[in-house]
């Protein structure tokens, strides 16, 4: 910076040289003092251009500085915005998968269920019953199916006045050749019992009337039926109806009769009640009857009771049983017991015991006397919804351990 003290000192022509480098004019008319205030007035011109050129580079400078960390920064957020994109997309598409893949299950699953609901050749497995506690009554469930004949059969009970027993055996074969035999009406057919009331007259011929069809499912062997007339002569067929009306016969049953109201108690829905009435069910059954199933009747009763049907004292007490029977003494001395079970659902619910149907009142209770077997037993209680979405289940386990004494016989002392 020059200054107006230090131009003093110097002479005028020192002075004139310095103008003419800084590019000033005129200078040969100034005095000295006019020389020292143009050199100052020039110069200070001068550092002011100086400083706003200087100022202005640094602020292009910052400028460019700013824009490249602005552009680094819009990079940077580009970047991570694409990297949370292609996360989120792939997070998506894997959680649709999953998605998919519980659907089908779902799916598949449904598919099974509908199956075998329709199947009347299904049987629940051992597996399935564990899940219902019931591994033990499974087991010898399936020895009992195991023993069976390898044939297609329904049989009628008469239970009471007002009810029948309608138990069932089909094979896959039977049910395949329904399948084929309906063809595309399959897809539409539903497992039934129909209902005919038979009206013998007073002719040899035999008429027969539709009473109604009662939708049933794979799953189970036996179904309760509910009459309204007594008495009167009933049979069932066991088959499919599509839903264009047509119907394929697996099995027809026997022809029973249920007996008169009022006329003989109640038998409960048990078989160890019917193995002590044996006798009386399998009459008001038509086991007596020449137009029996074949023999299907008999062959049910002796499977289920696990003995042949002889004669009464025979069936019951085996050989020798009049010696057994024999009496020394008119003292006698029996203890038994039972159980009752009881519960309450909706009264259009489907309700079974140890894979049984028991009958449900209008208010939706339900009552079963059994007779308690000396051993553990192991009841499963299924309740279904009307529309079989939902289910419940609750386990039963008792055991009965009954032990009877030495008589004690006191010696009389005269």
């Amino acid at each position: 910076m020059i200054k107006a003290a230090d131009l003093r000192t110097q002479t005028v022509k020192d002075l004139c040289v310095l103008a003419r480098k800084m590019g000033l004019t005129g200078i040969h008319s100034m005095r000295k003092d006019q020389l020292v205030r143009a050199l100052v007035k020039a110069a200070k011109s001068k550092s002011n251009v100086s400083s706003r050129r200087t100022t202005k580079l640094a602020q292009n400078r910052k400028s460019k500085t700013k824009s490249v960390a602005s552009r680094s920064r819009k990079s940077a957020v580009d970047s991570a915005a694409g990297t949370r994109r292609r996360g989120a997309t792939n997070g998506k598409t894997s959680l649709g998968k999953r998605k998919n893949t519980r659907v089908l299950g779902r799916i598949r699953k449904i598919h099974t269920e509908r199956e075998n609901m329709k199947d009347l050749s299904y049987v629940a497995t051992t597996k399935t019953a564990q899940r219902g506690g019931a591994a033990r009554k499974s087991a010898s469930c399936a020895k009992a199916l195991a023993k069976a004949p390898g044939k297609d059969r329904v049989v009628l009970l008469v239970r009471d006045p007002y009810w029948l027993q309608a138990c069932w055996d089909v094979t896959r074969q039977c049910v395949q050749r329904a399948s084929a035999a309906m063809a595309e009406h399959w897809h539409t057919a539903v497992p039934i019992l129909r209902l005919f009331h038979v009206d013998t007259g007073a002719t040899t011929s035999t008429a027969e009337q539709v009473v109604r069809d009662i939708p049933v499912h794979g799953g189970v062997k036996n179904w309760y039926i509910e009459i309204k007339e007594s008495p009167k002569s009933y049979r069932v067929d066991l088959g499919y109806r599509a839903e264009n009306g047509r119907f394929f016969v697996l099995a027809r049953s026997n022809v029973v009769m249920p007996p008169q109201p009022g006329s003989s108690d109640a038998i409960d829905e048990n078989w160890t009640d019917i193995a002590e009435n044996y006798e009386k069910i399998y009459a008001l059954s038509g086991g007596y009857l020449p137009s029996s199933a074949g023999g299907d009747l008999q062959q049910l009763f002796e499977e289920r009771l696990r003995r042949p049907m002889g004669s009464p004292l025979t069936t019951q007490f085996g050989a020798g049983a009049d010696q057994v029977l024999r009496r020394d003494h008119d003292f006698s001395f029996q203890v038994d017991a039972e159980m009752i079970i009881y519960g309450a659902t909706k009264p259009d619910a489907h309700v079974t015991l140890a894979g049984e149907p028991v009958r449900l009142r209008q208010d939706g209770t339900f009552t079963v006397r059994m007779a308690m077997a000396n051993r553990r037993q192991v009841l499963p209680v299924v309740a279904s919804s009307r529309d079989g979405v939902e289910q419940r289940t609750v386990v039963i386990a008792v055991e009965r351990n009954t032990k009877v004494m030495e008589p004690m016989i006191r010696e009389s002392h005269e």
